[in-house]
C-alpha cells in the first residue's frame, strides 16, 4: 500500500497595504492642492484591477496616486531603465510612489506578469501603455499589449482613465507651475479588451477632461484682469492712503486681490508694503510740520498708545502695531510729533510692516491656490471677507474707544 501522497499548501495571496498606500495618497493630495488643485471624477470598481492612463508628465503619477482609492493600494509600473537605474530613483519610486519595474528593452511583459497575484488580491495596478511620455499637442500614441495580456492572466478588467493638467503642471524637460490636474475614471472594460479599444477609451476621457470648461466666477476674472493691468499701482496708492488718512487697510485689498490672482500675491504684497511704508514717512513729515490730517475710525486712546509707546522705546514701538489694532497712521503722525528722524524711523516701520502686509498677502495666495476648484464661488468669498472685515474692524475700534 503506497503512502498518500502530501496535499498542496494553499495559495496565499499577499497583503493588500492600505495604511502606506493611504500615506502616500495623502502626501500627493496635499502637494497637487499646493500646486493648483486635484479633483477626480468616477471611482475604481471593487476588487483589482489594471489601470491604463495617458502619459504626458512625470506628474501623472502623483496625479493618480493623489485620486485613486486607498483601498487598492495602487502599485504604479515604472521604467526600470530610469527610475531604477540609481539607488536613490529606486528608494524615490518605491516608497513614495509604489513603483515596480518593467523592462523597456525586453522581458518587460514577464515584469508585469509577476503582478497576477496582487492583482487578484485586489490591487490597482497602473501601467502608460504608451511607454514613455507623449508630446504637448495632447495626442496619444501606440498603446503595448503588455498591460492588457496581464489583466486578461489575472482575470481583472482594464480601467481606462483620462488625466488633464499634468502637461501644464509639470511639461515635459519644462519646470514646475501651477495648474489645476484633472483625473476622469471611465467604465471597466472586459479582460479580452485589445489595444485600440483600451485606447480609444482613454483618449475619449482625455478629450472630455481637457474640453470641459472650469466653472469660474465673472467677479473673479474681472478683479483678476484689473490685478494683471493695474495691480501694483492700486496696492502701493490705497497703502500709501491708509498711512495718511484713508481708513481702510490694505490687508482688505490683498485679501480681494490675492484670492483672486495668486500667483500675483508676492509683487502685490511687495507693492504695498512700498506704499505703506512711503505713506508712512510723508506722515511722519507732515505730522512733524503741523498739518493734522483726517484719521477715521481712530480714536483718542489709541493715540495716547502710541505716543507713550513712541517715549518709551523710540521708533521700536512701531513693531507692535500689527497686532495690537492700532493703526499704522497713528503711529506714524505721534513719531513725526515727537520728532523722530527718518533714518530711525524707516527701518523699523518697514519691519513691522513688512511682517503684516506680506504674511498676509502669502495667506491669502496660498488660499487662492486652495480653492482654486471652487473660484466660482469668489462673489460669496468677497461677501465673507469683506463682511467679517467690517466686524473686526467695528469691534477694535469699539475696543479702542
Amino acid at each position: 500500500m503506497s503512502a498518500a501522497a502530501p496535499e498542496a499548501a494553499p495559495r496565499t495571496r499577499p497583503p493588500v497595504p492600505r495604511a502606506g498606500a493611504l500615506l502616500r495618497r495623502l502626501l500627493w493630495w496635499c502637494v497637487l492642492t499646493l500646486t493648483g488643485g486635484v479633483e477626480r471624477r468616477g471611482a475604481l470598481p471593487p476588487g483589482g484591477c489594471v489601470v491604463v492612463a495617458n502619459h504626458t508628465s512625470h506628474a501623472d503619477t502623483a496625479a493618480l496616486l493623489a485620486t485613486l482609492d486607498a483601498r487598492h493600494a495602487p502599485l504604479i509600473g515604472a521604467a526600470a531603465d530610469y527610475w531604477f537605474a540609481s539607488p536613490w530613483r529606486r528608494r524615490i519610486c518605491g516608497r513614495l510612489a509604489a513603483g515596480f519595474p518593467v523592462r523597456r528593452t525586453g522581458g518587460g511583459l514577464g515584469d508585469l506578469l509577476e503582478r497576477t497575484a496582487e492583482l487578484r488580491a485586489g490591487r490597482a495596478v497602473v501601467l502608460f501603455p504608451e511607454g514613455t511620455r507623449g508630446g504637448d499637442d495632447g495626442r496619444l500614441g501606440t498603446f503595448h499589449r503588455g498591460a492588457l495580456l496581464l489583466a486578461r492572466q489575472a482575470g481583472v478588467p482594464v480601467v481606462p482613465v483620462g488625466i488633464a493638467g499634468t502637461g501644464r503642471l509639470l511639461p515635459k524637460h519644462g519646470r514646475l507651475r501651477p495648474a489645476l490636474v484633472r483625473v476622469r475614471v471611465g467604465a471597466p472594460l472586459a479582460p479580452s479588451a485589445g489595444p485600440e479599444e483600451a485606447r480609444a477609451a482613454v483618449a475619449a476621457l482625455h478629450a472630455r477632461t481637457v474640453a470641459e470648461p472650469l466653472r469660474d466666477s465673472a467677479v473673479r476674472r474681472r478683479v483678476a484682469a484689473l490685478v494683471a493691468r493695474r495691480g501694483l499701482q492700486l496696492a502701493f496708492v490705497w497703502a500709501c492712503a491708509e498711512a495718511l488718512s484713508w481708513p481702510l487697510m490694505p490687508e482688505l485689498l490683498l485679501g480681494v486681490v490675492c484670492a483672486a490672482a495668486p500667483r500675483s500675491a508676492l509683487r502685490v504684497s511687495l507693492a504695498a508694503l512700498a506704499g505703506s511704508v512711503a505713506g508712512g514717512l510723508l506722515a511722519l513729515h507732515l505730522a512733524a510740520a503741523g498739518v493734522e490730517l483726517p484719521a477715521p475710525l481712530t480714536t483718542d486712546r489709541m493715540r495716547t498708545e502710541a505716543r507713550v509707546a513712541l517715549e518709551r522705546d523710540g521708533p521700536r514701538a512701531v513693531h507692535a502695531q500689527p497686532w495690537n489694532g492700532v493703526p499704522f497712521k497713528v503711529y506714524a503722525a505721534e513719531a513725526g510729533r515727537a520728532g523722530t528722524q527718518t533714518g530711525a524711523w524707516l527701518p523699523h516701520s518697514t519691519a513691522a510692516r513688512g511682517a503684516r502686509t506680506l504674511g498676509v498677502g502669502a495667506a491669502f495666495g496660498l488660499l487662492g491656490f486652495l480653492l482654486h476648484r471652487l473660484r466660482r464661488l469668489y462673489g460669496v468669498y468677497l461677501v465673507v471677507l469683506c463682511g467679517g472685515f467690517a466686524v473686526g474692524l467695528g469691534l477694535i475700534v469699539r475696543g479702542w474707544a
